[in-house]
């Protein structure tokens, strides 16, 4: 690449600063229509940041090799990706609807559709809530791909935390920061080591005392969620109009589905374990007439949605095996092409995204069959989705498409009457704006903030047992709601050091409630 397109690409990077300045100026154009009554208890105040904290970090996205080798994916540049204010270049120059989204710019959509909130506020005294325009996770690349780096994760957001608590201290201290929050397009595992101890993997960027305090919005939670709360990651489908959304439900709803189920994956692991995905993967090759296979190897399906969302708008059921984490972005592609998801395990799904899929109503969207049954029992796949009646199979697939706006990043700037739908950015707003409410009311009534171990009070009604097709021997175990103090300061306050003890008897009740010991 010669220095001319380098700076082609590089452009956009460099002038976003300026763009964020200039929307942020025409955005009351897009909150005209919000009302005072309808804005009470929902104002945001957007923090100010410096650019080093966002949209300079934009240009070093292409400066760790690391990162395109462990992706293995056939691009060896993620500027373009930026395009769009991070929903990535169109598929092509006719598409209206279809981008090439990575990711890993999460934060930088989130940045621009907060610029169309409804309800902003310019007097961070009057807000409800405080958002942080940290790109957290683009800021955490040096430490997770630079070798000269790693023994330095601790010191991810340390600079961030030392701005929020000096510049303008009132903001932070008037709440001490638990009406903040940000998005982190990432796994929460990967931001949560101890801030004492050097790794090889991860950063400590959600260990640090001063982030104990903030509503982390990521892509995954951990499986005792403390500050985090798991956000779906953005497809590739960002419509603009209501009409253009309707017309790709309709092409979903209609379509034939000759394919009984369908699996996106890489290749069989060469390790010769048992696990699921390779389970699933053998099935699929032995019944080619039932299972479709796409070839996602070496990141073929990264940035081509058309590589998987015409098989999968062609089958009934979409396979979701974990990874090397619970969860798969091909679980919300599914959903959009109205392809029903079955999962293996329910860390996959149904204790990560309760904001955007409720929890109760699993069984009627989705079929879970546990990952032992297949790989430890020899319990066929196929044999199971092949007995669940027809009728029922249309039921779910309808439910499956009623979810597509919950799972949807609509495109900013888009119509009014498509932005009357509250997608996954509207859901993820009002659920963080529930979780401060509750942090501040603890506040105001003297007593320590609460985080409720997994999901706000709309989700703390247990689930009715899942509805495992084929597994009627037993239930589907969910983990108990638990209110867990997460802070404990000696001084009385809210920002102090966590408490040791009450630190271990949350922990020993969590695995409890986990039916991991009691």
């Amino acid at each position: 690449m010669n220095a001319l397109e380098k700076s082609v690409i590089a452009w956009p990077s460099m002038a976003l600063p300026f763009i964020f300045a200039f929307l942020f100026l025409l955005s009351g154009d897009f909150r005209a229509a919000a009302t005072v009554a309808e804005c009470e208890g929902r104002w945001i105040y957007i923090r100010e940041l410096p650019s080093r904290f966002n949209t300079d970090l934009l240009a070093t996205c292409d400066d760790f090799p690391l990162l395109f080798e462990l992706r293995e994916q056939q691009e060896k540049s993620l500027l373009p990706f930026i395009a769009n204010h991070g929903l990535g270049p169109r598929t092509h120059n006719r598409s209206h609807s279809w981008y090439r989204t990575d990711p890993l710019f999460m934060e930088l959509l989130f940045h621009r559709r907060m610029l169309e909130y409804p309800c902003l506020v310019a007097d961070p005294a009057a807000a409800d809530a405080v958002f942080v325009p940290y790109y957290a996770a683009i800021a955490a690349l040096p430490f997770l791909y630079s070798p000269d780096q790693w023994n330095s994760s601790a010191l991810h957001g340390r600079d961030l935390a030392d701005w929020l608590r000096r510049d303008r201290p009132a903001i932070w201290s008037r709440r001490a920061g638990h009406d903040h929050f940000l998005a982190v397009a990432g796994a929460a595992w990967d931001f949560d080591n101890d801030p004492v101890q050097t790794t090889v993997w991860g950063t400590a960027f959600l260990g640090l005392p001063e982030c104990y305090n903030l509503s982390a919005l990521t892509l995954e939670s951990r499986a005792w969620p403390l500050q985090e709360h798991a956000v779906p990651p953005p497809t590739s489908f960002h419509p603009a109009t209501l009409g253009r959304f309707n017309a790709w439900l309709a092409r979903a709803r209609r379509s034939r589905r000759p394919a009984l189920m369908l699996f996106a994956g890489g290749a069989a692991s060469s390790s010769g374990r048992p696990n699921i995905a390779s389970s699933i993967r053998a099935e699929c090759e032995l019944r080619r007439d039932l299972c479709d296979i796409v070839d996602c190897s070496r990141g073929a399906c990264a940035h081509d949605p058309a590589r998987f969302m015409r098989p999968m708008i062609r089958a009934r059921f979409c396979l979701h095996p974990p990874g090397d984490t619970p969860t798969r972005r091909s679980t919300f592609d599914g959903i959009l092409a109205g392809c029903i998801p079955v999962f293996f395990e329910e860390a996959s799904a149904a204790r990560q995204f309760g904001w955007h899929l409720p929890r109760r109503r699993y069984s009627e969207f989705s079929v879970l069959i546990p990952k032992e049954e297949v790989v430890f029992r020899g319990r066929r796949i196929a044999d199971v989705l092949e007995a669940i009646p027809r009728a029922r199979v249309r039921r779910m697939r309808n439910a499956v498409l009623e979810l597509a706006p919950a799972v949807m990043y609509r495109r900013h700037g888009s119509s009014t009457a498509l932005r009357a739908r509250k997608d996954a950015f509207d859901l993820a707003i009002e659920g963080v704006l529930r979780r401060i409410r509750r942090r501040v009311q603890a506040m105001e009534q003297g007593t320590n903030p609460l985080v409720l171990v997994g999901e706000d009070e709309e989700e703390q009604q247990h689930l009715q047992p899942s509805d495992r097709v084929g597994d009627a021997a037993d239930s589907a175990i969910y983990p108990n709601v638990l209110s867990v103090v997460r802070t404990g300061s000696t001084g009385g306050g809210f920002g102090g050091e966590p408490n040791p003890e009450n630190s271990m008897v949350a922990f020993a009740l969590l695995l409890c409630s986990y039916k991991l010991s009691c």
